[in-house]
């Protein structure tokens, strides 16, 4: 019995399991601790294989160096390795490997056995529990096997807090892609549950791993990078800024063979691009570092993927004019003739909503994907001239409404707003009795929204208005994204089983660990009516999307919603919703230096009180800002301050 009041050391077993706490997180981290021992092996091929996400077999296979048998048993000792004799070589590491602890922390938490050979006669050796329990001759292949099987069996608490099996498999494969691009002259290959993930040949060609990971798609819009100072040489290929994704997880930094995270040189990246990238997007990129490792600290963490660097700045600079270079000579001018190859559809876009729908819930106020212009060679037509009410039954007002509703050109604002031009009048003739629509005065009320007179626009951004007591700058952008959001999170949040097929099905292509979590989410994608087939390796097609889509923007629109799932992976349908409402506002409302004319004006700010909130954008930023009568005679000194000099006092 230990006296737990005086000091004494731990057993070898629990200190071992101890230590698998920091190294041994989940099934990936066996498979990244067993694939770095293969590649500080001078292996040239290793095979992983996992079966039900790495918790029943972690299987890596590789054609190394082996292990002499009279040294196997001595691999499993703690803080025993090859790779450092002295305290000098801490810090001049070349290998990935070094700290002597993953084998001892792996065999503590499963079963373990092994099977090790340099081209003599082999050893296997089977650990369980941290205990040795076989061992004897194998194959004299050379080379080293390592079968990992139920992992974590002796601390279920660790099992507990594990996620779902699709994203620990995605983890596992994360890792696998992250080595195989930091080793490019390996070939890797990745099988789960009998199923191949990955597969690369070991050429030594990076954009070969890039393809066999991203997709053929995916590196046709990348391109090479290359700097070079002193002791430092930046190497790797970067996306295009159309190709962006929404997390910088997709941005792998190498360091003498080491994946590591690094947040000033990925920001080093980021800054490359300039002002090219959208705001909350971020490049596909793999930079390779290559550095004396006397500049380099990786013994800051067990996991070894954080590093201290002396010379951070500099590499950072590097990363970033290597990019910037690259960009300078690129056509970053989009195809306009993409838009042309696309069937027009004059049609105004349609909704599929109930009438009580209808009445509750304002459609988009326009459309600015074109803007009115005068065509020379559009044919004259005879104004029509409203005087009393019954001219709103003529005939030529008919044909007029007939006219602009049938111009392929025109903006939809007319179809809501030209009308109402004249309702205020006539109203009470034009709305049905039993549901009438609210009046503007009352909508004011209702919200304390003040009652805003159009002047005029400013910069094709602001509009000015007024009322008896104040002027209103409107951010037009901002108020529309307002108006929108309370249409689309009606319309999304009813998730109409209405779907548009596509002639042409869309095609995506994801990495494994994104194919797998994907699919792991699929049922969510489903009650928002984006319904994903498996096509191919890693690829899903789409056949038909929700009828609320923009046309044009239907694989954008996907693709952004499908980035939100691998982003959260725990977002919920109503959180998903509230995004996907948030977007499709965005996107269709009016951009910046977009004029408009004193009708489309007026139908905005008269939409603007309907609004639940008309005050501030679905991102927080206000909509308008007010300046009082009295504000305005402060600033031209209308209104002195009540303060005397010295002198007059006198």
């Amino acid at each position: 019995m230990i006296d737990l009041n005086k000091i004494h050391q731990l057993p070898t077993i629990l200190s071992n399991q101890i230590a698998a706490g920091e190294v041994v997180e989940r099934p990936a981290s066996v498979v990244k601790e067993l694939v770095e021992n293969s590649i500080d092996a001078d292996s040239t091929e290793i095979d992983v294989t996992v079966e039900n996400a790495g918790l029943k077999l972690i299987k890596v296979v590789d054609d190394g160096n082996g292990i002499e048998s009279s040294q196997v048993q001595t691999a499993f000792l703690r803080h025993a390795t090859s790779k450092i004799a002295e305290q000098r070589d801490l810090f001049r590491v070349r290998t990935l490997g070094f700290r002597g602890e993953a084998l001892p922390s792996i065999s503590s938490v499963a079963n373990v056995k092994m099977k090790t050979s340099t081209g003599d006669i082999g050893t296997q050796v089977e650990y369980k529990g941290g205990k040795l329990v076989a061992q004897g001759a194998s194959e004299s292949r050379k080379g080293t096997t390592v079968e990992v099987a139920s992992l974590f069996y002796n601390t279920p608490a660790r099992l507990k807090y594990l996620s779902s099996p699709n994203t620990e498999l995605a983890k596992i494969s994360d890792i696998i892609n992250r080595l195989a691009l930091s080793h490019p002259e390996i070939a890797f290959s990745f099988i789960s549950n009998g199923r191949e993930l990955l597969r690369t040949s070991g050429r030594g060609d990076l954009m070969q791993v890039l393809g066999a990971i991203y997709g053929v798609k995916t590196i046709s819009k990348m391109a090479p990078i290359k700097g070079k100072d002193l002791d430092i040489q930046v190497n790797g290929y970067v996306s295009l800024p159309e190709l962006t994704r929404s997390s910088r997880n997709y941005i792998s930094l190498i360091l003498n063979g080491r994946f590591i995270r690094n947040y000033p040189l990925t920001k080093a990246v980021i800054a490359g691009y300039g002002s090219k990238l959208m705001i909350g997007r971020f490049p596909i990129a793999v930079i390779t570092i290559n550095a004396d490792p006397a500049l380099i600290d990786v013994n800051v963490h067990p996991t070894k993927q954080e590093v201290r660097i002396s010379d951070e700045p500099m590499i950072g600079k590097l990363i970033s004019d290597a990019i910037y270079e690259m960009l300078r000579d690129k056509q970053l001018i989009p195809d306009a003739t993409r838009d042309f190859k696309k069937p027009f559809n004059a049609e105004p876009h349609s909704f599929n909503v109930s009438t009580a729908d209808q009445v509750q819930t304002n459609p988009p106020l326009f459309d600015v994907s074109s803007a009115p212009s005068a065509d020379l060679n559009q044919p004259k037509v005879t104004p029509v001239v409203v005087k009393t009410r019954a001219d709103l039954k003529s005939a030529s007002v008919a044909e007029f409404d007939q006219l602009l509703q049938n111009e392929p050109s025109g903006v939809p604002v007319f179809e809501s707003a030209a009308s109402s031009v004249i309702e205020a009048e006539s109203t009470a003739e034009l709305q049905p009795a039993d549901n009438p629509k609210p009046q503007q005065s009352e909508l004011i009320t209702q919200t304390g929204f003040p009652d805003l007179t159009y002047v005029g626009q400013i910069h094709g951004t602001y509009l000015v208005a007024e009322n008896a007591d104040n002027m209103y700058l409107v951010d037009q952008h901002a108020a529309q994204e307002r108006i929108n959001y309370e249409y689309y999170r009606k319309q999304i949040g009813e998730v109409s089983d209405d779907q548009q097929k596509l002639l042409v099905p869309i095609v995506l292509d994801y990495a494994t660990s994104d194919f797998l979590l994907i699919n792991d989410h699929l049922d969510l994608l489903n009650q928002l009516g984006i319904h994903l087939e498996q096509f191919g390796q890693n690829s899903f097609i789409v056949r038909e999307h929700p009828m609320w889509f923009k046309a044009g923007q239907e694989a954008d629109t996907i693709k952004e919603m499908i980035d939100w799932i691998l982003f959260d992976h725990k977002i919920s349908v109503a959180a998903f919703r509230e995004k996907t409402a948030i977007m499709m506002s965005c996107k269709r409302a009016i951009k910046a230096n977009h004029h408009l004319d004193s009708l489309q004006a007026k139908a905005l700010l008269r939409r603007l009180p309907e609004c639940e909130n008309p005050y501030n954008c679905p991102h927080g930023r206000p909509v308008l800002v007010k300046f009082s009568n009295a504000d305005i005679e402060k600033m031209f000194k209308r209104i002195q301050d009540p303060h005397h000099t010295d002198e007059e006092i006198v």
